[in-house]
């Protein structure tokens, strides 16, 4: 395959050096002369272990080489890559001209290259490598069409293809990363990128475009969050004269919760007996010994705000029946103590909403001890609210809030059409619903698009908190 690189940094020279050694042939494209120069003596422009013989041996192969024209690049190449930097300003946003002016070049070049008595018979494809925000491929792909005058998904497409390369290992990074993420909605894209990756040792995974954009800024964000609770916890054992690392080798050691897909799902505020009141445990014993965990004290508050947002997010809808589906803090119990769905329901009883409960753990007359006390204290005439027929809540709620994934709220779709669900829980994968849907967190993933944007006339005022 003949692939050309836009942009000879750190990611650019490994891309390119890895590429040749797939036997691929490469040619690379900068503006900084020297650059080019030492690409085409074989030798890297960065410092990284196993690169120099890479090069050296792409070089003696004829698989690698460099040049400052872009046009040249274009026309000898099908795919392209982008790879330049995207630094922050000081307000922290993107600097994405860099970006924007390969986006230039390549769609300067493309111009010329179809122009040509040799059309090319397939679509030449673009691939951001940098670490851009969703919505940058849609810009490139529009700045390649208006310098190109070519028509994007006819002549040429633009993916996302994400690197997760770490410094000092980015060699055996790129042969050997967690997996390989492709952004496109084009099956021919998808294709040619298999074929490109298909030695490396990873799982292949093709999603839709803003996702792949999405994703480096979510695991360099959940690195950082690792380095910063681990201190924040070794801060805290220094403090009371434990051994931070023995506390956190046996943390990890935990692949069932700790080191593991659970809990790691867009959701509903957590709950129950023991999280609220060890994590204030935690943050109290900080407090007293003098360490400041600006991290761990966070969490609270950020979980107060999902409880405000579901809130907010009923009351969005514009009806005053709400059914709520799960009152205890997850599904299979019947455990209410600190369940966030109680604060939801406290607040929108205080806001005059006309509340239908159903939850077939919870049955009033059995609830004892804290159990009972928590949530006399919180809704003190729960029984009037609480029913054990789920029929009755659905068919008389304007919407139906799902808090838990219990079995019987499966169907509820399917049984009760025409209705608002809020869905706190992902309780469904796929949606495709005759009334409205709606997420907590996640975006619209109803494919019943008409009935999904159908306007819900309110028939109250709302109040703001």
């Amino acid at each position: 395959m003949n692939i050309s690189i836009f942009g000879l940094g750190y990611v650019g020279c490994v891309g390119a050096a890895c590429l040749a050694k797939l036997g691929h042939r490469v040619i690379g494209v900068d503006v900084n002369e020297n650059k080019v120069r030492l690409m085409n003596e074989g030798k890297p422009t960065i410092i990284e272990e196993g690169i120099a013989e890479l090069c050296e041996e792409a070089h003696k192969k004829g698989l690698m080489s460099a040049t400052t024209v872009a046009a040249e690049a274009i026309m000898e190449t099908e795919v392209s890559f982008i790879v330049v930097g995207t630094p922050s300003s000081p307000e922290g946003h993107l600097n994405l001209n860099y970006i924007y002016t390969v986006a230039g070049r390549i769609g300067r070049a493309l111009k010329e290259k179809f122009a040509g008595e040799k059309k090319p018979a397939n679509m030449h494809l673009v691939a951001i490598r940098s670490t851009v925000l969703p919505g940058t491929n849609k810009k490139v792909g529009e700045i390649i069409e208006q310098e190109s005058g070519l028509k994007r998904g006819v002549d040429f497409n633009v993916v996302s293809n994400p690197e997760f390369l770490r410094e000092g290992t980015s060699v055996e990074d790129y042969f050997n990363p967690p997996l390989t993420l492709i952004g496109t909605d084009s099956e021919y894209a998808e294709k040619v990128f298999r074929e490109m990756y298909e030695h490396i040792n990873a799982e292949f995974i093709c999603t839709d475009i803003k996702v792949a954009e999405m994703m480096k800024y979510v695991n360099n964000t959940y690195h950082a969050l690792k380095i910063v609770f681990g201190n924040e916890v070794g801060n805290i054992c220094k403090s009371v004269g434990v051994d931070s690392h023995k506390v956190m080798e046996i943390f990890c050691k935990d692949k069932q919760l700790n080191i593991s897909p659970y809990y790691f799902k867009p959701g509903f505020a957590y709950g129950g007996s023991c999280l609220p009141k060890d994590m204030k445990a935690l943050k109290t014993l900080a407090h007293d010994n003098y360490v400041d965990v600006p991290v761990i004290e966070s969490i609270f508050q950020s979980n107060e705000n999902q409880k405000k947002r579901a809130v907010q997010l009923i009351m969005n809808q514009g009806q005053r029946k709400v059914g709520i589906l799960g009152l205890s803090f997850k599904a299979g119990t019947d455990d209410l103590r600190c369940s966030p769905i109680v604060d939801v329901v406290e607040s929108l009883l205080g806001k005059g909403f006309a509340i239908k409960i159903y939850d077939r753990n919870v049955k009033i007359s059995e609830l004892t001890g804290t159990n009972k006390d928590f949530i006399m204290a919180k809704i003190p005439h729960l029984q009037h609210f609480v029913t054990a027929d789920l029929d009755d809540v659905c068919k008389n709620s304007d919407v139906l809030v799902v808090t838990n994934k219990e079995k019987e709220f499966e169907d509820v779709l399917k049984n009760y059409p025409n209705k608002i669900v809020i869905d706190l829980v992902r309780q469904w994968k796929e949606v495709n619903y005759d009334g409205k849907y709606e997420g907590i967190s996640w975006g619209d993933i109803n494919q019943n698009h008409e009935a999904q944007n159908e306007e819900h006339k309110m028939n109250f005022k709302q109040t703001e908190f």
